[in-house]
């Protein structure tokens, strides 16, 4: 399995009173830490999210793919750069077109841990017009399940704080290659296709397995990559089922070891 990058600290440990059974103790517990961090292009700040901060190269990756700032062989040099705050750069070379394009997007600067689509400012840029995905991967159910369970013993740091999500890249016949984690979904997933882009993987050789519900913009990022099959542990929304099956992207929630529902193109689904 694709480990992940070498990580800052990610978790702080925390003095708490703990009561259970009708007994208080105090403990130490672990959370999850939550950092601001900026994307930066050609030098320019184009938005500041909170996120793990954790294979912060991979978010940049994953964003500037999903968000159509440019293509993966259009990225230069990606370098992360911890601040005397505890926040985090990150710095992407692009081209000087593409540069110029992200400019006239006029994307906001801040990003909220759990916000799908904070900065944008015009619907259009919003909802887009996706070209559908290919026929893609297939994917063997007992496998899915097989894999939705590994999942959650790879989780490395939600099992010290339960509190952050996952991500996972799913290849038929071998299971899970790839984990990343974040406290916001939307990272979580950004992280993954960084790293698949990075592997220099097909998007259409796997699936994605996400550990939150799939949201509208879960479903755009996974299709505009091009993957073709996207697993949510929890429900999607009506909006997300609409652009999955425009999309010819096969989306599959409530996946549980033991069960799961189909909400669009089941065909890639089989026994």
């Amino acid at each position: 399995m694709t480990p992940p990058n070498a990580p800052a600290s990610v978790t702080h440990a925390v003095a708490v009173r703990r009561w259970r059974n009708g007994v208080e103790e105090q403990v130490t517990d672990q959370v999850a830490e939550e950092v601001p961090v900026a994307l930066i292009y050609q030098g320019v700040p184009h938005v500041v999210m909170l996120a793990t901060p954790a294979d912060l190269v991979d978010l940049a990756y994953g964003f500037t793919l999903s968000e159509q700032v440019a293509e993966a062989s259009e990225i230069g040099s990606v370098a992360a750069q911890p601040r005397d705050d505890g926040s985090q750069e990150v710095r992407i070379a692009i081209p000087a077109a593409r540069f110029s394009e992200l400019l006239r997007r006029q994307r906001n600067l801040t990003g909220r841990t759990g916000c799908g689509l904070c900065g944008v400012e015009k619907i259009e840029d919003a909802i887009r017009v996706l070209r559908p995905v290919d026929a893609g991967v297939r994917v063997s159910v007992g496998e899915m399940h097989s894999a939705i369970e590994r999942l959650h013993e790879l989780q490395q740091i939600n099992l010290k704080t339960g509190s952050v999500h996952a991500a996972a890249w799913v290849q038929p016949g071998e299971g899970i290659s790839i984990v990343r984690e974040d406290v916001g979904r939307h990272n979580a997933l950004d992280k993954v296709i960084g790293a698949v882009a990075r592997a220099n993987q097909d998007f259409t050789s796997g699936y994605l397995l996400v550990t939150s519900r799939a949201s509208f913009e879960m479903v755009q990022k996974a299709a505009v990559v091009g993957a073709t099959c996207l697993v949510a542990v929890s429900a999607p929304t009506a909006f997300a089922v609409r652009l999955a099956t425009e999309s010819n992207l096969t989306l599959v929630g409530f996946a549980r070891t033991n069960q799961h529902v189909v909400y669009s193109h089941p065909q890639r689904l089989i026994e």
